[in-house]
C-alpha cells in the first residue's frame, strides 16, 4: 500500500451522514414551529391525520395515515408541511353541505338483507350491493345530496335541503325496490334528521349524525321516517305525515318527535 494515499470513504457513510444532516434539520424545533403554524393557517381541519378524520379509505386518507404514523413519536417539519398540503386537498374536495348551516342526515339500508344473503351467497349478494349503491347514488346526486359513506347494504349522505333529502330518501326506496336479483325485490328504509353535525375530513360526527341513525334503524320496510327537526324544515303541504307515538330509541333524545312521511302525489 503506498504510503500517503487515503482509502476513499465508503459510500453508504457519507449518504447516513447526509441523512442524519437531513433529519436534524427536519426536527429543529424552530422549522417544526412555523411547519405547525402554517397548517393552522391553511383551510381544513387542523387536527387532520388522525384516525378519526381519516377513516374513509379515500387515496388522500391513505397519505395523511402515513405521514402521520411517519416516526410519530419525533417532531418534525416535513411531516407537518405534508399534512399540511393534504390537509388542504381534502379541504378543496370534501364535501361543502354543513359547512357553516345546517345539514339534513340521510341514513339508508336494505331491510333482511343479512338472511337474504346467507342463503345466496356472495356472489349474488355483491351483485345486489352494487346495484343498490348505484341506484342510491343517483338518487341522491339528483336532489342535490352528497354521498358521505356506503354502509355495506346502506349509506349515509347529506343535504343543504330538507325537502331535496326527504325526496330523495323516497326516490331511492323506489328505486331500489325495482332492483330485481333473481326474484328477489329488496326493500330499503330510510331515517333522516335536520341538525348541524361537525365535519371531520369527508366525515360527519355529533349526536345529530346518531339521531338520524336511530331513525333509520326504527324505519319499517319501505319506511321514510324524519324527526321534527325535518318537519319543521320542510313544512306539511308536500308531504302527508303520520306521528310515530312513544318513539323510542337508544342514543336518541327521549323528547324526540318523529313522523312517517309520504309525497303527496296528488299536487304534483
Amino acid at each position: 500500500m503506498t504510503q500517503g494515499h487515503e482509502h476513499p470513504r465508503p459510500r453508504s457513510s457519507k449518504v447516513s451522514k447526509v441523512a442524519d444532516a437531513l433529519r436534524r434539520t427536519d426536527q429543529q424545533h424552530r422549522l417544526v414551529r412555523t411547519a405547525r403554524m402554517v397548517r393552522g393557517l391553511v383551510p381544513g381541519d387542523r387536527q387532520f391525520g388522525d384516525s378519526l378524520s381519516t377513516t374513509g379509505g379515500y387515496p388522500s386518507d391513505r397519505v395523511a395515515r402515513l405521514l402521520a404514523e411517519a416516526r410519530e413519536d419525533q417532531p418534525s417539519a416535513l411531516r407537518e408541511l405534508g399534512l399540511a398540503a393534504v390537509q388542504v386537498w381534502q379541504a378543496v374536495t370534501a364535501p361543502r353541505v354543513g359547512t357553516d348551516s345546517d345539514v339534513t342526515i340521510l341514513f339508508t339500508d336494505v331491510v333482511g338483507f343479512s338472511t337474504w344473503a346467507l342463503d345466496v351467497g356472495d356472489k349474488q349478494a355483491l351483485r345486489l350491493l352494487r346495484e343498490v349503491s348505484n341506484a342510491s347514488e343517483r338518487a341522491i346526486v339528483r336532489h342535490g345530496g352528497q354521498v358521505v359513506k356506503g354502509l355495506g347494504d346502506g349509506l349515509m349522505a347529506v343535504f343543504a335541503d330538507a325537502t331535496d333529502a326527504v325526496e330523495a330518501a323516497h326516490e331511492t326506496g323506489n328505486a331500489v325496490s325495482a332492483i330485481d336479483i333473481d326474484g328477489y325485490r329488496p326493500q330499503l328504509r330510510a331515517g333522516l334528521h335536520t341538525g348541524r353535525p361537525r365535519r371531520v375530513g369527508r366525515d360527519y360526527f355529533g349526536v345529530d349524525v346518531n339521531v338520524a341513525a336511530r331513525v333509520a334503524d326504527a324505519a319499517n320496510s319501505g319506511e321514510v321516517l324524519i324527526t321534527g327537526e325535518v318537519l319543521d324544515a320542510i313544512g306539511e303541504t308536500r308531504f302527508t305525515t303520520r306521528r310515530r307515538r312513544r318513539f323510542r330509541a337508544k342514543g336518541a333524545p327521549k323528547d324526540l318527535r318523529v313522523y312517517s312521511v309520504l309525497p303527496r302525489y296528488d299536487d304534483q
